[in-house]
């Protein structure tokens, strides 16, 4: 039910802000019931005429509320009161935190919808995705006839999807075409792909470190030996990786080029033209994970673009501009590495989901998708200013500041190794952190936390750091 004004007086003379003012009787109309689940708020223009204040000023008070759960964003729709509820509670029962480890952190995490704030998690805010593309794509693949859907697709995907991202790979200044690129259930899948197809068992690789867990549990699976080198803001310390290259002789070496997960780093291009030496100079495959390079500066180096796929195999998806689960990746490579990766993937799990991929390029074709992931950049540029300030205030230091994509690496104001028991501290609190541990081959211990910059800025976590 939308209602048109609030019980506001903004009274100008009053000590709280006019933001503070409207964010309180929001949530007096809330807890009187004036205002309930799913009812629409004011849109912040007529909220803003009818109380004559700034649209600027109630775009802030409804971006608080909505940080802290209470209303939600719908595209198209405004804003509106939130189910404030655990999900637990739908069912009555009350909410419990779960047991911290890795593996709830590697599995149960992606299901677990009963922490309200995912500080440490790794995908876009639900409510920032392009609900509209998404819809208009469904709808779509719902008028296909039902014989499209009768086989198995292509061992290397749809091909007009494969055609869409070699455009993409292009205009990145990878030189590929559709022979260079293979399609996979997420950028995850292909790194296991890789894995699978050039390494055996005791083979050593290097990871830099920290570096995306999924990949050390991957590693660790296929039975390789795993160094880690040190990720700095440029890159990597230029003598300690042709140090490390030259001892230990690695057939593979895994980058996350730019934003990095977790650090939020980027290489330099100095760091990359360095990294791609080494490589050529020893004969090792550089695995280039590039998940996050629609959310990067446009100046960010490519590995890929600057070797022209020889040593270097590439890999990305649609995870983090799209949405997490269409589970839609892909590798790009020589065009016969691409062949023994495509064998792989038939031996292990068939073709990919052929429903997904034309979900996706229909969104790429017919959809509004730059427009989307321009959308994503300035909504993080700005979240990443709120989010660094608040751990400023909050007594946090900051690896790095790279104002784009989704993470920052700062650690707590703690002494000692408390990383574990602070997280689970948190999760009582019900806010999930990512300590540093989780990101570091072996899991070493670390004092560094992952913060997604997109579910951090809530007054809840800061609280809750600063009564550390």
């Amino acid at each position: 039910m939308p209602i048109t004004s609030l019980d506001l007086v903004c009274d100008r003379s009053s000590a709280q802000t006019l933001v503070s003012q409207i964010v309180h009787a929001v949530q007096a109309a809330i807890e009187s019931r004036a205002l309930r689940v799913g009812d629409a708020l004011p849109s912040v223009r007529l909220l803003a005429r009818t109380h004559d204040v700034s649209p600027y000023t109630v775009a802030e008070a409804y971006q608080r509320l909505a940080a802290t759960g209470q209303i939600v964003a719908r595209p198209g729709s405004g804003y509106r009161v939130a189910d404030t509820r655990p999900v637990a509670a739908l069912s009555g029962q009350s909410w419990t935190a779960p047991a911290l480890s890795a593996a709830w952190l590697l599995s149960d995490v992606f299901a677990d919808h009963s922490v309200p704030i995912k500080a440490g998690c790794g995908w876009i805010p639900g409510e920032w995705l392009d609900e509209s593309d998404l819809q208009h794509a469904l709808r779509a693949l719902g008028r296909l006839p039902g014989p499209r859907f009768g086989g198995y697709g292509h061992p290397y995907g749809m091909a007009s999807l494969r055609e869409q991202i070699a455009v993409i790979l292009r205009r990145n200044a990878i030189d590929a075409d559709v022979s260079n690129v293979l399609l996979t259930q997420g950028a995850t899948q292909a790194l296991d792909l890789v894995v699978r197809t050039l390494l055996r068992p005791g083979d050593t690789v290097l990871v830099e470190d920290p570096c995306y867990c999924n990949l050390l549990q991957i590693l660790q699976l296929a039975g390789l030996r795993v160094v880690g080198v040190e990720r700095t803001v440029e890159g990597h310390n230029a003598g300690q990786l042709a140090e490390v290259v030259a001892r230990e002789q690695p057939k593979a070496f895994f980058v996350n080029t730019v934003v990095q997960n977790p650090s939020g780093t980027s290489l330099s291009t100095t760091a990359a033209r360095h990294v791609l030496e080494l490589a050529h100079q020893y004969g090792f495959w550089l695995i280039e994970d590039d998940i996050y390079r629609e959310l990067a500066p446009a100046d960010a180096p490519c590995l890929a673009a600057m070797d022209a796929l020889s040593r270097v195999i590439y890999i990305s998806g649609f995870s983090k501009t799209i949405t997490p689960t269409l589970r839609v990746g892909y590798v790009a490579a020589h065009a016969d590495i691409l062949a023994e990766l495509a064998r792989t993937k038939m031996a292990v799990g068939l073709t990919s989901s052929e429903v997904t991929e034309r979900v996706v390029a229909n969104i790429l074709i017919e959809g509004h998708y730059e427009k989307h992931v321009a959308f994503l950049v300035e909504k993080l540029r700005v979240s990443h200013a709120r989010v660094a300030a608040s751990m400023l205030a909050a007594g946090m230091e900051i690896f790095h500041e790279p104002h784009a994509g989704l993470f920052l690496w700062a650690q707590l104001p703690i002494k000692g190794s408390q990383s574990l028991a602070v997280s689970t501290r948190a999760l009582q609190h019900g806010i999930w952190l990512a300590p540093g541990s989780y990101f570091r081959p072996e899991d070493r211990s670390s004092n560094w936390f992952r913060f997604n910059v997109g579910s951090s800025d809530n007054p809840v976590l800061w609280d809750f750091v600063r009564s550390l």
